[in-house]
């Protein structure tokens, strides 16, 4: 006869797959995350390189250049900033779903252990309730 502690262990390692599953996601996540914001002080840094580079003696057509160039930057720094903050939500949602299948697999782990001591009690009891048989038989004898 199966236990209900070994009944529910099909689920318990289910539970444990889905929050190990996403505990992975959320490694990768926090790795795009971080690759992100990396390329986004990247462009911060080279467009405040590239902005105090220039020197007076430069033509109109390359000041012109130049500041084309920088506008450039500015769009990438933008649209970086849009992916940081796509990648920062994602990474909040990545996080609350890892913490629910965490909580999941706790939660069946605590009715497990409950489950076990429960039955432990029970073998105790009715090991005592043996062991008091045979002293009551010897006595009877």
């Amino acid at each position: 006869m199966n236990s209900r502690a070994q009944q529910l262990q099909p689920a318990v390692e289910q539970a444990r797959q889905r929050s190990e599953d996403a505990l992975a996601q959320l490694a990768t996540q926090q790795q795009l995350l971080a690759r992100a914001e990396h390329q986004l002080s990247e462009l911060q840094r080279y467009r405040q390189e590239y902005a105090a580079g220039g020197d007076g003696a430069q033509s109109v057509a390359a000041l012109l250049n130049r500041q084309q160039f920088v506008e450039r930057i500015d769009r990438a720094i933008l649209q970086q900033e849009a992916e940081v903050a796509r990648q920062s939500r994602q990474l909040a949602q990545v996080r609350d779903h890892w913490r629910r299948a965490h909580a999941r697999e706790s939660a069946l782990d605590s009715v497990v252990a409950q489950h076990r001591e429960e039955e432990r009690r029970a073998a105790d009891r009715h090991e005592q309730a043996e062991v008091d048989e045979r002293m009551q038989y010897r006595r009877q004898r």
